[in-house]
């Protein structure tokens, strides 16, 4: 579906200027800032009263580790279009310290937890 302009310019449905479906953000690679794949987006968590997305949830697992979940302040990514993925400024180690959690151990995201990821992601 799209959306016709004054401009007769055509924008898809799933992302304009301000605005993108979170079907096209689900599965986006993170990189650190020199360019390392760090994982992909796995799903949003949104303010149920503001709509605001808060965080950003990203599976970081190799194959031989289990999966690892880690919530990400969703202002801390930022889109890069020569990589067509997301950058977060943390390296594989220090996203490996960051607050985690393994599928089926999901944290009960209550103000407590996210002053945690804040203040954990406000040092860098």
């Amino acid at each position: 579906m799209a959306f016709e302009t004054d401009h007769d310019t055509i924008l898809a449905a799933d992302e304009t200027y301000d605005l993108i479906s979170s079907e096209k953000v689900d599965g986006t690679a993170v990189y650190s800032r020199d360019g390392e794949k760090l994982g992909s987006i796995h799903h949003f968590m949104v303010g149920k009263r503001d709509g605001r997305v808060r965080f950003a949830v990203l599976n970081f697992g190799g194959l031989f580790e289990a999966d690892r979940y880690h919530p990400l302040p969703w202002n801390a990514l930022t889109y890069n279009t020569e990589l067509d993925g997301y950058e977060i400024g943390l390296t594989k180690e220090q996203l490996k310290d960051s607050p985690s959690f393994e599928r089926g151990g999901e944290p009960t995201y209550d103000a407590e937890y996210g002053r945690e990821i804040d203040d954990y992601y406000s040092r860098y």
